[in-house]
């Protein structure tokens, strides 16, 4: 489970010039470079070891692709050809457009964009584009006519992941994780699976394609070496094994317990390795490579391709260390049913990271924490691990400087003021909160086993995990502990949380959109429903001041009691699996659009000419070698997003364009 950036990108005023960090701007998107703090300090088996993890980040990227849209690969090779073999004006409009285009497929692993999920609209002409396509040679195995009329034909395959009520989310969703069958099929299918008296059951189709057959059957296709997406894993596994060869113990079994499931494909395989991660709290190198998290699968059961390689921020790890030593105490006092709360917690780790690579769904946009495993069994029996990415959240907040955000969209001098001093800290402990105790806290009531809450799961357990962190935040206990040095940081973050869940992440939806991307829901639900639940102590109010929408919170206490209430409700869907009432809440506060609200969030925000989204470049290693033996790894960071995306496409591009 991730978070992304909670607040848009684009809040800091103080530092180094935005432009120092910024290597692309295009549309509604920046490219940022982020930097590998202490890389050169580690030992050099440690650096061979994050060189050999990170050759397999790069290995599953067109899996993602293949993965968002049956058609990606072929519209991104043939883009990419075009753009190589072009050999006329490259000022001229068509060609620009075409290139805007194509950064926008490479930042989003394909046509549909990485949070509205809309399908990009392109701006060069069709005429343009199909001409070019014969005079560069485009050759691709999809039919030119089927390929361009994706490209510009709105009614073809309009968004990538539906979630709207009442419609078959599986067929009007343009994701490449079914084919051939409907919402229900889906549905009966994977519920004759399950065994009601399994305590520890598997995440039943969550490293398979759904299709049915010719004869009318409906099979799984296993993504494994031998079966679909098999080209590509077996180059991940190539490097997973290089890596196996240089790790320690217990990081070396963990390796081998990954390899051994890309194997198989068996997720009884995948439980063995999420078991042993989640218990290696040693190990100075992590990673994450797999199919694991199911945003992306609107019945939030597939999990799309994702990897990241990191080692351990030790000096930024205070904070994280103790909120792990006293997980017991924020489970024993949270305000949900105490029939609710762990009557033990196990397992809890937490630590600071510094990425050294990001692959698949975790580039070029990636999560700033992640708390994994998934499987609520392993979770209750084995307990879970949680990173919060401290050099991911550093190069975004160089990025965002002094653009005039606050100033547009705060109203208060005061809140601008708390927001100046607490907002990192207060950013970051929400982080850890969420990540290392949120998701982690609470458990099913018996009987129930994951799963029931179907379509809006996703968006309720982000809220789940938001509520948690944004309760504790405002607890006197992390100032006994050393965490914050006032409850100011909380006022900090609720004051900031509220606007953007309200209102300004509003910047991010298209015009006549509802909101569809799960974080946004869980941010919007939480913002509404606390609104509405305190307008008779006028807890939170919409001010007007000069034709300008400002959102204030006038009672932070209360509010920390509303996030309570709320918690303890959404605790009770979880724990009870009410798809009914979890319905309700998400569909009644966290998808419609004020419309108005919603023109004037957007006319306010792109005139201060700043992007509401972010990504990445990576850093890139190069092995230095000496009579054969390996005695350094070089780090540089380029500065240049298009040349690292062809570099990709050329170098680790492993799949056939239909898979």
């Amino acid at each position: 489970m991730g978070i992304f950036a909670a607040v848009l990108p684009g809040c800091s005023d103080s530092g180094q010039k935005e432009q120092e960090w910024i290597v692309d701007r295009f549309d509604d998107i920046k490219v940022i470079r982020y930097e590998v703090p202490g890389f050169e300090q580690l030992p050099l088996n440690e650096k061979i070891l994050v060189y050999y993890l990170s050759e397999a980040a790069k290995c599953g990227r067109d899996i993602l692709y293949d993965q968002n849209f049956k058609y990606n690969l072929a519209i991104r090779r043939a883009l990419e050809q075009i753009y190589e073999r072009y050999d006329g004006d490259r000022n001229d409009a068509d060609f620009k457009a075409m290139e805007k285009y194509l950064k926008k497929v490479w930042f989003a692993n394909g046509i549909h964009h990485h949070y509205s999920n809309d399908k990009f609209v392109p701006e060069f002409s069709r005429d343009w584009f199909e001409s070019q396509m014969d005079v560069c040679g485009v050759n691709e195995p999809v039919p030119t006519d089927l390929l361009v009329d994706i490209i510009f034909d709105p009614s073809l395959y309009p968004t990538r992941l539906n979630q709207t009520a009442g419609v078959d989310m599986v067929t009007s969703s343009a994701v490449n994780y079914y084919e051939g069958v409907t919402q229900k099929e889906v549905e009966a299918f994977y519920r004759k699976m399950r065994n009601p008296n399994d305590h520890r059951p598997v995440s039943y189709g969550l490293n398979s394609k759904l299709v049915k057959e010719a004869d009318g059957r409906i099979v799984e296709r296993v993504w494994y070496i031998d079966g679909m997406y098999g080209d590509a894993i077996k180059k991940i596994v190539y490097w997973l094994e290089k890596a196996q060869g240089v790790a320690e113990e217990p990081l070396k079994g963990i390796i081998g317990d990954l390899v051994k499931y890309y194997r198989t494909g068996d997720l009884r395989d995948f439980d063995t390795y999420s078991i042993n991660w989640v218990e290696d709290t040693v190990s100075n190198i992590d990673f994450i490579n797999g199919f694991i998290e199911d945003y992306n699968d609107p019945l939030g059961r597939k999990a799309s391709w994702e990897s990241n390689v990191s080692f351990v921020d030790s000096d930024a790890c205070r904070r994280t260390r103790i909120i792990a030593e006293n997980a017991q105490w924020f489970e024993d006092n949270s305000p949900i049913n105490p029939a609710y709360r762990k009557p033990v917690v196990k397992g809890v780790s937490a630590k600071v990271i510094t990425v050294a690579m990001l692959g698949g769904d975790c580039y070029p946009s990636t999560p700033i924490g992640i708390n994994l495993p998934n499987a609520d069994w392993i979770r209750k029996e084995h307990g879970s691990k949680s990173v919060t990415i401290d050099n991911i959240t550093y190069a975004y907040d160089k990025a965002a400087q002094g653009n005039g955000f606050r100033e547009e969209f705060v109203l208060r001098a005061e809140d601008r003021d708390m927001m100046e001093r607490y907002g990192k800290i207060a950013d970051d402990l929400h982080t850890d909160l969420h990540e290392c105790l949120g998701h982690g806290s609470g458990q099913l009531a018996p009987g129930v086993k994951g799963g029931e809450l179907g379509s809006y799961s996703s968006t309720l357990e982000e809220t789940r995990a938001d509520l948690f962190g944004l309760y504790y935040i405002g607890d006197p206990k992390l100032v006994e502990l050393g965490l914050v040095p006032t409850t100011d940081v909380a006022k900090a973050a609720y004051a900031s949380y509220i606007m953007n869940g309200m209102m300004t992440q509003l910047a991010r939806i298209e015009p006549g959109k509802n909101v569809e991307e799960s974080h946004m829901r869980n941010r919007k639900l939480i913002a509404e429903w606390c609104y509405e639940q305190g307008k008779a102590d006028n807890v939170i109010e919409m001010v007007k001041k000069n034709g300008k929408t400002y959102v204030v919170v006038n009672d932070f206490d209360k509010l920390r009691q509303l996030f309570g209430k709320m918690l303890y409700e959404v605790q009770r869907i979880k724990s009870e699996g009410d798809y009914e009432a979890g319905k309700e809440l998400v569909e009644k506060y966290a998808v419609k659009v004020d419309e108005k609200l919603h023109n004037e969030v957007r006319e306010r925000y792109y005139a201060l000419g700043i992007e509401p989204y972010g990504g990445f470049v990576n850093p890139e290693y190069e092995l230095v070698e000496k009579d054969g033996e390996i005695v350094d790894v070089k780090i540089s960071y380029p500065n240049n997003y298009v040349e690292q995306m062809l570099h990709y496409s050329h170098d680790y591009s492993f799949l056939p364009t239909l898979n």
